[in-house]
């Protein structure tokens, strides 16, 4: 089981340390990650193994949503069925 969790904001030191440290502290597993940064706004792609996580997939999630709010970001985690499900023709 994977999940794909998006981050935009703007750009600012650690983003992606801290958004991963809470991957790990549930034990998601950091499988690929894509970043930009345009001028000042930041947007990442990270894709995570859920399979082994040591909690449910929405405490992750609140935590993440948490951490958007505090660091001033849109932090959006998705279970990779309802990606696939959405982008299905």
């Amino acid at each position: 089981m994977r999940a794909v969790i998006t981050v935009i904001g703007h750009d600012n030191v650690g983003i992606l340390n801290k958004v991963s440290g809470v991957c790990a502290k549930y034990q998601a597993n950091v499988l690929e990650v894509t970043q930009s940064v345009l001028q000042d706004m930041f947007a990442m792609i990270m894709l995570v193994d859920i399979s082994k996580m040591n909690d449910d997939f929405i405490v992750l999630n609140d935590e993440l949503i948490k951490l958007g709010s505090e660091l001033g970001l849109s932090i959006h985690s998705m279970h990779e069925d309802i990606f696939n499900a959405m982008h299905r023709i």
